[in-house]
């Protein structure tokens, strides 16, 4: 695994949660990661992510809610997650796109975050 993702659990509605994705263990440093969820029955969606210029992207529905951040010394990213509803309930994976390959990316195993109403 080149990816290790944590930080999930079990909260209630309007808590939060921070979670770390971290890419140290990649020999090379990560300009554009990302994270994505995925809830039962579904497809996997995007969240946010940066891109290899910095640029942040987050989808309609955690915009305002969620924060995409990264420790460019640690080759790590963060997704801080407030006033969390049960529709966020998913397993939440980050990835790094290859910098020499930039249709490839690495994906770390998902956390579970699970959302009581």
């Amino acid at each position: 695994v080149q990816l290790q993702a944590s930080g999930g659990g079990l909260v209630q509605t309007g808590e939060s949660l921070r979670l770390s994705c971290d890419a140290s263990s990649l020999l090379f440093s990560v300009r554009a990661m990302g994270w994505y969820r995925q809830a039962p029955g579904k497809e996997r969606e995007l969240v946010a992510r940066f891109s290899s210029g910095g640029i942040t992207d987050y989808s309609d529905s955690v915009r305002g809610r969620f924060t995409i951040s990264r420790d460019n010394a640690k080759n790590s990213a963060y997704l801080q997650m407030n006033s969390l509803k049960p529709e966020d309930t998913a397993v939440y994976y980050c990835n790094a796109q290859d910098p020499f390959e930039p249709s490839h990316y690495y994906w770390g195993q998902g956390t579970l975050v699970t959302v009581s109403s």
